[in-house]
C-alpha cells in the first residue's frame, strides 16, 4: 500500500462476496477500524466510481478506489526502505516465468511464498513484483494461490486483459489443473470422481479465514484423477481439474471426502502428516489452458511439479 497517492484495486473471484469492510480490514492491516468506517462513510472509498456502504458486497471484477492510507504497522509493505527493495530484487530474481507479454505475466511461484503482503508480511509476490519492476505502470492479480500451494499463477499487466481474463474464470472458460499428494490408500477405482461439495467461508476468532462444507454454501466442483501410489506407498498422487474457483477447494474438497492432502496445516491431519515426514503443503497448479484475451491464441502452460510429487515405480 502507499500512504501517498490514490490506488485502485481489482476484486478477483477468489475475493468476492466479501463485505466491503471486511475486505478493507484484511487489506489494510494496521488501519485502525475506525479510520476504515470513516472514509467508507465519508465517500472516500469507491465502487466502480459509485459511493458505497459498510455493508456492500464485493463482486469479482468491481474496482475499489482507495485514498491514501497511513499503515501504523511498521512492517507494513507501504514502507519501501533499502532492505524491501532489496527483499524484492531476490524475490523476483528466483521467480521462475514462464510466459511474459504486453498483457500477461505468468509465473511459477514457489511455495511459501504470499501472493501479497498482510497478516505480518511485509512483502507478498505481487508487491515484490511492484518494487522491483517500477517500469510495469499495472499489474495486478488474475487468481491467487494459497501462500504453501505452488505453481502456475497469472498475473495482468494490462486492464482490459484483467476484466476478460474475470470474465473467462467466471463463465468456466480456463482449464487449471492442480497435482497433489493425499492420505489414503485410494480406493474408489481408477476413474475420475466429481466432488460437488457447497463451500461457506468464514473467519476465525483470531480473523484466519477458513472454508467448510455446508448445505448453504456456494456450488463448487472439483474432478479428481488418481495417478498412482506415491513413493512413500503410504499416500496416492492425484490430479484436480478445478471447475469452480472457490477459497481452498481442493483442500476442503479433498478433506472432506476423506483424503486429507499431505502438509496442510489448515485441514489435514498432522499425526498422519509426521508418518510420511511431509514438509509442505503437497499442492501445485502444474497446468493452465487459457485463450489469450487480447491475441485470442490458446495457450497451454504447464509448470512441472517439485520433488515429492512422483508416483511409485514412474519417477
Amino acid at each position: 500500500m502507499s500512504e501517498n497517492s490514490v490506488q485502485f484495486i481489482t476484486i478477483t473471484p477468489e475475493e468476492e462476496g466479501q463485505r466491503l469492510d471486511n475486505f478493507l480490514m484484511k487489506w489494510g492491516k494496521g488501519v485502525p477500524k475506525s479510520h476504515i468506517y470513516r472514509i467508507i462513510r465519508s465517500g472516500e472509498i469507491r465502487i466502480n466510481k459509485k459511493r458505497a456502504d459498510v455493508t456492500s458486497r464485493i463482486v469479482a471484477g468491481d474496482v475499489l478506489r482507495i485514498p491514501p492510507i497511513r499503515v501504523a504497522s511498521p512492517e507494513s509493505p507501504a514502507v519501501l526502505s533499502a532492505v524491501s527493495l532489496q527483499n524484492a530484487e531476490k524475490i523476483v530474481q528466483n521467480l521462475p516465468i514462464l510466459y511474459e507479454d504486453d498483457a500477461l505475466l505468468i509465473v511459477n511461484k514457489p511455495s511459501g511464498l504470499a501472493v501479497h503482503g498482510g497478516s505480518g508480511i511485509s512483502l507478498g509476490l505481487i508487491e515484490a513484483l511492484r518494487i522491483a519492476k517500477p517500469q510495469l505502470r499495472f499489474l495486478e492479480l488474475v487468481h491467487r494461490l494459497d501462500r504453501d500451494t505452488s505453481g502456475i499463477l497469472m498475473l495482468a499487466k494490462k486492464r482490459s486483459a484483467l476484466t476478460i481474463l474475470h470474465e473467462d474464470i467466471r463463465n468456466g472458460n480456463m482449464d487449471k489443473r492442480y497435482i497433489f499428494v493425499a492420505h489414503g490408500p485410494f480406493t474408489e477405482g481408477l476413474g475420475h470422481i466429481a466432488l460437488k461439495y457447497p463451500l461457506h467461508k468464514y473467519l476465525l476468532a483470531n480473523g484466519e479465514r477458513r472454508v467448510r462444507v455446508e448445505d448453504f454454501g456456494q456450488e463448487s466442483h472439483t474432478v479428481i484423477k488418481f495417478l498412482g501410489q506415491a513413493q512413500d506407498g503410504k499416500s496416492f498422487v492425484g490430479e484436480a481439474q478445478l471447475r469452480t474457483g472457490r477459497t481452498h477447494q481442493i483442500r476442503v474438497h479433498l478433506q472432506h471426502h476423506g483424503y486429507p492432502i499431505l502438509g496442510d496445516d489448515k485441514y489435514g491431519v498432522l499425526e498422519m502428516d509426521k508418518l510420511v515426514k511431509a514438509k509442505r503443503l503437497m499442492l501445485h497448479a502444474y497446468k493452465l489452458v487459457i485463450t489469450h484475451p487480447l491475441s485470442k491464441e490458446k495457450l497451454n502452460i504447464s509448470a512441472p511439479a517439485p520433488k515429492g510429487f512422483e508416483i511409485q515405480n514412474k519417477i
